[in-house]
């Protein structure tokens, strides 16, 4: 695990002291959190929205969630994806794809986004720091569902969809204490909470794979992804939604007398000019008939 890591799931004695000692913090980051979304006026943007949401900070699924959902809403429906486009250069409102058609580079629409855009044939995606303009621009798309990432604090209407994954952290603190964006308590507001493994679960497929495989990624927790590793040759973690520095990762290779470099697809999408051998760790989600049944329901009435 990492520090961080380490931290928030399975702390030392010194780590669980630091973590009390800024409960104060965690206490004041909780309260503002959840005023700003109770203050909220409740909004009907006159469309159907799905939004899928989590309580913890990164490492959820929620990008392979929205990708599988929205693979199974497609030929029902005319879907777009609305996300704040994390990691991107660009600022505003950007339509990143519409009707399957990949309008920008990756730096425009962020790392996810864009995974999101050359993976779905059919859908848009809009990102936007506001997401009620991305919601807005959908709608003016002529759309008929919106599948809103991260929208759990939004007070609009529509389905809220709350990720609940496996791996339970050490404490019901909010950050910087915790890991917890809000109260633990907020999943009884959610119309449906989505447990890993048991509503939704991941697999995995390893596409050219090599002898001796050094694993480069820039995820949030990456130590998620050790049960889906082959045999490696060793790990380079970069922050979540970092740019890869290119010489960095030439020096790591050659270092490790590695034969290529293990990423996932949300790490491919930043490496399409890497001049190195590639492998793809790829990982896909299966949603329960039941959950997919209740989200068909919603949009059918």
């Amino acid at each position: 695990m990492t520090w961080l890591e380490r931290y928030f799931y399975a702390p030392t004695l010194c780590q669980k002291a630091l973590a009390y000692a800024l409960s104060p913090l965690s206490l004041v980051y909780q309260t503002i959190a959840t005023m700003k979304r109770q203050v909220a006026p409740f909004e009907d943007l006159g469309i159907r929205i799905v939004s899928v949401g989590n309580l913890v900070a990164g490492g959820s699924g929620k990008t392979p969630f929205i990708l599988a959902l929205a693979q199974v809403l497609a030929p029902l429906y005319q879907v777009v994806v609305v996300s704040r486009g994390y990691g991107r250069t660009s600022r505003g409102l950007v339509v990143v794809s519409e009707g399957g058609k990949v309008l920008v580079e990756q730096n425009m629409a962020g790392d996810e986004a864009f995974l999101l855009a050359s993976k779905l044939s059919t859908c848009g995606v809009v990102v936007s720091e506001k997401r009620k303009m991305g919601v807005l621009k959908a709608k003016e798309m002529g759309v008929q569902v919106v599948l809103l990432d991260d929208g759990f604090r939004f007070n609009f209407k529509k389905l809220s969809i709350l990720l609940k994954p496996a791996l339970k952290p050490y404490f019901d603190f909010c950050l910087p204490s915790g890991i917890y964006r809000e109260s633990p308590k907020c999943y009884a507001l959610a119309d449906l909470v989505v447990q890993e493994g048991l509503d939704y679960t991941r697999h995995t497929k390893l596409l050219n794979s090599t002898q001796r495989m050094l694993l480069v990624t820039a995820i949030a927790n990456p130590t998620r992804l050790d049960p889906y590793l082959p045999p490696l040759v060793g790990k380079l973690y970069f922050k979540d939604h970092a740019t890869f520095d290119f010489k960095r990762l030439e020096r790591a290779y050659k270092e490790h007398n590695a034969t290529s470099l293990l990423v996932t697809a949300k790490d491919a999408v930043k490496l399409t000019n890497c001049p190195l051998p590639l492998s793809l760790l790829d990982l896909r989600l299966e949603i329960a008939p039941q959950i997919l049944k209740q989200i068909l329901d919603y949009l059918a009435h």
